[in-house]
């Protein structure tokens, strides 16, 4: 062993110092558990082995679900544990599939005795025991009551009420609550009240510790950095109280912030001006930090930097800083240091220092029950005490351990972590390993010491400059939200929540912008129109430097913008402040998206001259601004007519775009009444398209006024979430609960049908964690910064008002809505259970906080019941079952997908919007996908000399073939041009269309675009070219889409036998030869348009689904009469080309999958390999 690298007194001693100890007679002695622990660690297959057993197994409610996965892990048994615990699994493995019931129980029982040393049995009747054979060598237990997630304030009462009676006991004096235990649906932009709410809960437990004779103690924990500042606050708020003067308490820290040095500080100056009014100290239990993995997962999603420092070292480098100033002499007195970790180097030099400064008598020592006990003895003689920090748990909630022993399990596996070598420090190779981390902590610490201390990681400020209150990314990232964990920003806040009261932002510009009557909207409307061609003149590049510089300017208006929806839609803060952030994505991804156009080589984009944007009022800023950045980003000029409940949301966004250097003339805002002014711009003929975002019903009568519309619209949603008896119950029951009724379930993509499949309908539990998380969400004003669930647009009405206020046969109330005002605007959400498929609950959108469940016996009938609706906007299921996902993800007709997460709140680029069915009118590309804009521009084929060889090369075998099989009917021009589609369509198929992508790679979650194969009904007009209806068979091919043909002429003969082979090389399933007059006939009687039946080469009957897509071929100017108020049909009639990047869309539905692949921030490795 080499000498060590450091000529550091203190340092030294600490390391002969941990040699005494580890030479001290016994400490090398591990007992059982520990040794198993140690072979865990050890094992390759051991940690992955022991997280699914304690997730997959112990977790489950239903024993068929546990014993399923209990065979599946027996297959794999770890080398480290003993011959009779392996025989065990094995044999327990098998069995179980066969006796669930009889074996799982056993299984967990087992589970339990295995982990005792780590979590103790919290039955008051069985707690004395193992407290006191712990206690018998002077060990001070600080107790932790873990139990089910606190998703509502009856489990907050209940953790309340059980730490109280556990501090009650006599043989408890010490222990540890959080805030995120009591105070549940935390609301971090109403910081101020949310202490008051927490001081008042806790108060009664601390008056109990500082009345007791002798004042036990209370050890205030946190894990997440948004609790930094609210725990530090609530401890402080407590510790100011005249009747808790006398009363020492705890506070943790995380050495692994950087904000710690700071925060110490704090408490610091807090606890020797408490000193100075004669009060007692405070304690400050000091530990690395144990909630990493989840500190990723929300830096990831949110797009904030990482919370903690950037590695190990540093984190250990940390620690050692805030030990040095926590034991000098004038902070040791009023503050008592718990020196909490199991690294025998930093306790050493714990000790080390505390004699140097002669505060030894102001630390102790802490560690973890059951981890390193044969160390513990040895540490105990050089602290004046040892405290083991004791979770305890209820034997019914002993599941709810669950993410508790996953941390621990992973921080022992990880190879930076002293507890993975704990075990082996009598070998000199890793003693000596452990002895350089720890002397290189100390040398990075000076390093970084010399270059100014650590500075927080998190630095947005929303009160500040452009530097740090707007992004600034080069290229496209995703905005992020606000962070309301700092301080500045909730002060940021604050202001607007003020200013909101008696805002007037917008009033101004809608005044100037009123319109009336027609002459003047015509004139507006010929103006725009007019200013297009010089909007398009500048290019997509210049266009996308203006809404970049759009991006930034929106972010700079940030606070208005969340000022006016509050004021004017009733928006929470906790909600506008995202929809901020989108419309910055959207301006931003955009600009990315618009030279794109420009660069395909066989089709050039002819921008419109003018484009309409008619928004909804419930997305007020992001939706009008996606809207308005997409046609601005082709070269259109734009004219806004906001939602009439919405107008002056819409003028503070205009005012924005015109202040980044939009032109006035080139997006115009009109604000018109609903009638006919509104009817007549939404119908005249200088529009190229419009963008709707409503209903279905509002597109059938937009295409009712002006046939030949181009609609482009987003729809109605009927949105459900499925659960099964492998999903994580609480964690489904939360994401729930927000995903129908936040914004007051006034989201298209809200969720509004729960489907509970098998067992999981008969959870006791998972209902009671709904209704408690449910009925805890604040409603009311905005304006409070305690809401959760602000008002209803308008009062309820119609089927929302009915279905709040009226059960069905047998339906009842699992959580009965309250009407909360006068006006019918506030209710308090609603939960009907016992609803079945079929009612008008289940199929009707109702937008509005009500929530439906129903129950079904397996997974296909619950798929069977979501896709029953008309609608395919979103859905969700619940599963941690990969077979179970894979076969939904299969088999669910909707446009936006989400696996074990929340199903709203979709992120540009992230999660491309849009739906399936009736929730999408048009041609059904995703806003905030790459394919949008495509479809706001017309095309133009790019004429090519056709090639001199007749030869196939580098294409799929079906569409050659089919190529093939249609020769005879082309001349060797048409045939070339349907082999330089089919050539184009194979180079957009494997660079885009064939390709499922995760472009944003968060890793804690996967945001896939994928495409699905479509049906579409070619038409091939009276002066359309067969040549054209090859190119696009083609196509058809290479995507694997259902076709049925329509043709006024005959189809080549060749086509239609390949169509009838058992494989067939294009899929037709229905040729129909008639003139364009007998095809409007039959779209008009619905005859074209209905399922059609058809029997295949091997005798099965196959059906089609209704039409919703034709590709139109040559011009007909009669098919749009036709279909005239028919919003579920899209027409592709634009000329044919040769280019794939375009031909192909018509053939695709985008489907956008968001899969949440992680288990308590660790990675889950069986759905980060699903394919998807």
């Amino acid at each position: 062993m080499t000498d060590p690298a450091t000529d550091d007194a203190l340092a030294l001693a600490a390391i002969e110092r941990v040699r005494r100890w580890l030479d001290r007679p016994g400490a090398a002695k591990p007992d059982r558990a520990a040794e198993r622990l140690a072979g865990l660690l050890q094992d390759p297959a051991g940690l992955d082995f022991a997280i699914g057993f304690v997730d997959k197994v112990v977790r489950p409610e239903d024993p068929k679900v546990s014993a399923r996965n209990f065979e599946a892990l027996s297959r794999d048994i770890p080398g480290f544990l003993d011959w009779y615990l392996k025989l065990g699994i094995t044999v327990g493995g098998g069995f179980g599939i066969v006796t669930p019931k009889l074996i799982i129980p056993l299984v967990k029982r087992a589970m339990r005795e295995m982990v005792s040393h780590l979590v103790i049995d919290a039955t008051p009747g069985r707690l004395a025991r193992p407290l006191a054979k712990l206690r018998e060598d002077g060990t001070r237990l600080n107790i932790n009551l873990l139990g089910e997630a606190v998703l509502g304030e009856d489990e907050a009462a209940s953790r309340l009420e059980g730490t109280t009676a556990l501090l009650r006991r006599d043989d408890v004096d010490y222990v540890s609550i959080k805030v995120s235990g009591v105070a549940p649906q935390l609301q971090l932009w109403a910081f101020d009240e949310t202490v008051d709410h927490v001081v008042d809960r806790l108060l009664p437990l601390y008056r109990l510790a500082a009345e007791s004779s002798p004042p036990k103690f209370i050890n205030l924990d946190m894990e997440e950095y948004r609790d930094l500042d609210l725990t530090i606050a609530v401890f402080e708020r407590f510790l100011t109280r005249p009747e808790l003067a006398r009363l020492e308490a705890g506070i943790v820290l995380q050495a692994y912030l950087p904000d710690a040095l700071a925060a110490y500080r704090r408490l610091a100056a807090f606890a020797k001006e408490r000193r100075a009014n004669g009060g007692a100290g405070i304690k400050v239990r000091l530990v690395k930090g144990a909630n990493l993995a989840m500190e990723r997962v929300d830096a990831a999603l949110h797009g904030w930097p990482l919370a903690v420092v950037g590695s190990k070292a540093a984190s250990d480098a940390n620690y050692k800083r805030v030990l040095q100033e926590a034991l000098l002499p004038d902070n040791a007195f009023a503050v008592r240091l718990g020196v909490a970790s199991h690294n025998l180097f930093d306790l050493a030099y714990a000790a080390e220092l505390a004699r140097h400064h002669g505060t030894h008598q102001r630390m102790d020592a802490e560690m973890l029950l059951g981890m390193a006990a044969d160390h513990r003895a040895a540490v105990r003689e050089d602290f004046p005490s040892l405290i083991l920090y004791t979770p305890v748990v209820r034997p019914d909630q002993f599941d709810a351990a669950v993410a508790y022993l996953i941390r621990r399990l992973e921080e022992n596996a990880s190879g930076e972590n002293f507890m993975s070598s704990m075990f082996s420090l009598d070998d000199p190779a890793v003693f000596q390993r452990e002895r350089d981390r720890f002397l290189a902590s100390l040398e990075l610490q000076r390093a970084e010491d010399a270059a100014g201390a650590p500075r927080p990681t998190r630095t947005q400020d929303r009160l500040g400059d452009l530097a740090v209150s707007v992004a600034h990314p080069d290229g496209f990232e995703n905005e992020p939200d606000s962070d309301p964990s700092l301080a500045a920003n909730r002060a940021w806040a604050r202001q607007i929540v003020q200013r909101a009261a008696d805002s007037q932002l917008g009033l101004r510009t809608l005044e100037l912008n009123r319109i009336e009557d027609w002459p003047t909207l015509e004139r507006r409307i010929d103006k725009a129109a007019q200013a297009s061609d010089g909007w398009a003149a500048l290019g997509a590049e210049r266009r996308a430097e203006v809404l970049r510089d759009a991006a930034e300017t929106l972010g700079v208006y940030r606070g208005r913008l969340i000022e006016v929806m509050m004021a004017e839609t009733g928006k929470t803060l906790a909600e506008a402040d995202p929809e901020v952030s989108e419309a910055v994505d959207f301006a931003r991804y955009y600009a990315e998206q618009a030279p794109l156009l420009e660069q395909l080589d066989d089709a050039r984009p002819k921008p419109v001259h003018l484009t309409v944007v008619t928004p909804p009022w419930n997305f007020p800023v992001a939706i009008p601004c996606g809207g308005v950045t997409a046609a601005l980003a082709t070269g259109s000029a734009v004219i806004l007519k906001p939602a009439p409940q919405a107008r002056r949301s819409a003028a503070v966004l205009c005012e924005a775009l015109w202040e980044a250097g939009v032109p006035r003339e080139v997006l115009v805002l009109c604000d018109v009444p609903e009638g006919d002014v509104s009817q007549r711009l939404v119908s005249h003929p200088a529009v190229g398209r419009l963008i709707l975002t409503g209903s279905s019903k509002t597109a059938e009568l937009f295409t009712s006024w002006r046939s030949d519309l181009p609609l482009v619209a987003e729809t109605s949603g009927k949105n459900s979430i499925i659960v099964t008896p492998s999903a994580d119950l609480e964690q489904a029951a939360a994401d729930i609960v927000r995903s129908a009724f936040l914004h007051a379930g006034q989201k298209c993509s809200a969720a509004s049908v729960v489907i509970l499949v098998d067992t999981a309908g008969d959870s006791e539990r998972f209902r009671r964690q709904l209704v408690d998380a449910a009925s805890t969400l604040r409603v009311g004003s905005p304006l409070d910064a305690r809401t959760h669930i602000g008002p209803l647009i308008e009062p309820a009405s119609g089927a929302l008002l009915e279905a709040l206020t009226t059960l069905e046969h047998d339906e009842e109330w699992l959580l009965e809505p309250r009407q909360l005002d006068a006006s019918g605007r506030l209710w308090s959400p609603g939960i009907r259970d016992a609803v079945l498929p079929g009612a008008s609950t289940h199929l009707t959108e109702l937008f509005g906080p009500h929530l439906s469940l129903i129950e079904v016996d397996t997974l296909d009938e619950a798929i069977e019941v979501q896709n029953a609706t008309e609608l395919g906007l979103t859905a969700g299921i619940h599963s941690l079952d990969p077979d179970e996902v894979a076969h939904w993800l299969a088999e669910v007709q909707a446009g936006n997908l989400y696996v074990n997460r929340g199903i709203t709140g979709a992120i540009v680029r992230r999660q491309p919007f849009g739906g399936w069915k009736l929730s999408q009118v048009g041609p059904g590309a995703k806003a905030g996908g790459p394919n949008y804009l495509a479809t706001l521009v017309d095309w133009e084929p790019v004429p090519s000399e056709p090639k001199k060889s007749v030869r196939l090369h580098g294409l799929d075998k079906r569409v050659a073939e089919l190529i093939e099989a249609a020769t005879p009917a082309l001349d060797f021009v048409e045939f070339d041009r349907v082999r330089a589609g089919a050539n184009s369509d194979q180079t957009w198929w494997e660079e885009e269309f064939g390709l499922s992508r995760d472009v944003s790679a968060l890793g804690v979650e996967r945001n896939v675009l994928r495409y699905r194969p479509a049906e579409v009904l070619l038409r091939l007009a009276e002066d359309g070219q067969v040549v054209d209806l090859v190119r696009l068979l083609a196509a058809a091919a290479r995507t694997r889409a259902v076709v049925r043909i329509s043709s006024a002429v005959e189809v080549p003969s060749g086509i239609v036998r390949l169509s009838r082979h058992a494989l067939p090389h294009v899929r037709i399933e229905e040729v129909v030869e008639e003139s364009d007059a007998a095809f409007h006939e039959r779209i008009r009687s619905g005859e074209a348009l209905e399922p059609v039946q058809s029997e295949d080469a091997l005798g099965l009957m196959r059906v089609t689904e209704p039409v919703r897509r034709i590709r139109l071929i040559g011009s007909d100017p009669g098919l749009r009469d036709a279909l005239a108020g028919n919003a579920r049909v899209a027409v592709y009639d634009g000329p044919v080309t040769t280019e794939g990047r375009i031909e192909l869309l018509p053939f695709v539905r985008e489907q956008a999958v968001s899969i949440t692949a992680h288990r308590f921030g660790n990675p889950d490795k069986v759905l980060q390999a699903l394919r998807v």
